[in-house]
């Protein structure tokens, strides 16, 4: 199944499961993402309007939905957006989980508009984001994220297999606390 393709994919909030078949909640510290998409051949001064972001990420646990063991029947944590008048999209989510050779990240596609994106064609850029060491400390210090101690204590931004080759243009500005939840926001040049 190519979830781009299913009705109701095109959404802000991602924290829940959508149509028929599932229903599920992630669980987890809030975490609203704001990617702003730029245009690297203006020398990114110029946000490009109507471009479409499709966005998926793991749970608190580390699990995928539809992949892992246990939330194959859940489809939470992925979402399309159509860029706004100033390039960007939001999305309501929750801070992901480490898992075992991963540094903390969120995966996203931009693709040309809405439509290339819902029929899963014509990628432009695929990228990762990756938090910043301290945030996810704080964070994994919560209830629910006992797991991420231990697997984020066995690595760094330096030693991740996608992060290693540099991550400045891939590493998000967090603000918030664990109380009120966390907002990430990165310019992404395509």
């Amino acid at each position: 199944m190519n979830v781009l393709k299913e009705s109701g994919v095109v959404r802000s909030d991602i924290t829940k499961s959508f149509g028929d078949s599932a229903g599920g909640t992630a669980e987890g510290v809030p975490l609203t993402i704001t990617l702003t998409v730029v245009d690297a051949a203006s020398g990114c001064g110029t946000p490009r309007k109507g471009a479409a972001v499709y966005l998926w990420q793991c749970d608190r646990d580390g699990a995928y939905s539809l992949y892992s063991e246990g939330v194959t029947d859940e489809n939470y944590l992925r979402g399309v957006q159509e860029t706004d008048d100033k390039g960007r999209v939001t999305f309501t989510s929750v801070f992901p989980g480490c898992y075992p050779g991963r540094w903390p990240h969120v995966h996203f596609e931009v693709y040309g508009s809405l439509a290339d994106a819902t029929a899963a064609t014509s990628i432009t850029n695929t990228s990762q984001l990756a938090f910043p060491e301290d945030v996810c400390d704080e964070v994994y210090a919560t209830d629910g994220y006992g797991a991420s101690v231990r697997n984020l204590s066995s690595l760094s931004l330096e030693s991740d297999g996608i992060f290693s080759d540099g991550y400045d243009r891939q590493l998000a500005t967090i603000r918030g606390s664990t109380a009120d939840g966390y907002t990430a926001t990165l310019t992404v040049p395509v």
